[in-house]
Parts: structure tokens; sequence; C-alpha cells
């Protein structure tokens, strides 16, 4: 149970702060577009990646990245500072399509949803460094068994952040219908990854 516990506890701090890929749920969310759909693929891809990490891919990749950790922690902060560009760009323009809240239907396909989420989640760096190797670095000091429990608790971790965060977009859907609102959101979620991507960059530099 303790091994559980931690393994839940780094999950969710890990991937609690709003992302590229996290973004795109919440905003799928507010439209209420295909949530179940994508609050499962980001969960299930969570699950799958803590797996590899936790199944000894972490070792692995200490041993071959030792010397250039650094390396992966600045395209991690390259990959979140342009997406955190991008948030701003559009607050700044404020071209939304407000017309998504009174028209639920309209928007992007489920087959375009999942693979906009494929490249937000495989492309990303950033979700390797957290499912595989951090996560998969923290298990090994467990036994066979506790390592899994462990695993559990993380994976546990994304299915109640996402599901949280993708059907509870449902309930805000009311209050984003104005260009203002809009612009919150984008300010709001672009800071958080230019702070992240800073954080990452005095990590590596130091």
């Amino acid at each position: 149970m303790l091994a559980f516990i931690n393994g839940f506890g780094l999950g969710f701090s890990l991937i609690l702060a709003i992302g590229a890929q996290n973004s795109f749920v919440l905003k799928q969310g507010l439209r209420q577009q295909h949530v179940t759909l994508v609050v499962l693929f980001c969960a299930c891809s969570d699950a799958l990646l803590i797996g590899i990490g936790v199944g000894g891919m972490a070792l692995a990749v200490q041993a071959l990245m030792a010397d250039y950790t650094y390396i992966l922690a600045i395209i991690a902060a390259s990959w979140l500072f342009s997406y955190a560009v991008m948030h701003f760009r559009s607050a700044w323009r404020g071209d939304y399509d407000l017309d998504i809240m009174t028209t639920p239907h309209k928007g992007l396909s489920w087959q375009q949803s999942i693979m906009t989420l494929a490249v937000l989640t495989y492309v990303n760096p950033h979700v390797y460094l957290d499912t595989v190797v951090l996560v998969g670095s923290f298990s090994i000091a467990y036994d066979v068994l506790g390592k899994w429990h462990f695993a559990l608790g993380a994976m546990s971790a994304s299915f109640v952040f996402f599901a949280t965060l993708g059907y509870g977009a449902k309930y805000c859907s009311r209050y984003m219908t104005s260009h203002k609102h809009w612009r919150v959101l984008d300010i709001v979620i672009g800071m958080i990854m230019l702070a992240i991507s800073a954080k990452l960059l005095m990590l590596s530099l130091g």
C-alpha cells in the first residue's frame, strides 16, 4: 500500500502541470468532444510508458544517457517553450471560434483527435522523462512486488487526473463563451509551460 501511495503521489505531481497534452484534453472537455476517448487514450498511454519504465527501461536509459541528461532536459525545455509561445500568440490574436461551445459536433473528428494526441504524447520528450525515466528510476528502490504496486499507483494517478480534467471541464463550459475567458486560459497555460521550461533549463545548466 505504501508503494502504491508513493507511486500515486509521484505520478500525480509529475502530470499536474498543464502541458500541451493536458491543454488539449482540457479544451476537448470544454468543447465536449470525444471526452471519453481522449481521457482513455491519454491515461492508457501513460500506463504503457510507465510499465515500460518500471519494467527495466529506466535502468537502460540511466546507463546509456548518464552523461547526457542535460541534453534531454534542454530538449524538453525547448519543446515546452515553443508551446508556451503558441499559447501566448493565441491569446494575443484572440481569434477564437466560440461556436464550439454552442455546436458540440463541430470540430475535430475522433480520428483527428487521436492523431493529435498521438503526436502531443509520443513526440513529446517530456513525457518520456516523466514516465519512463523518472517513474522507472524511483521504482528501483522497491522489490519486485513493490515495484509494480508503485507502478500501479502512478498509473492510477494518470486515470484520475485525466478523467478529472476531461469531465470536470464540462462544468466550466458555460464560462468559456467569451474571448476574455479563452485569453485567460491561454495565458495561464502559457505561463505554466514557460515556468516549467525555465526550471528544466536551469536544472540542466546547473
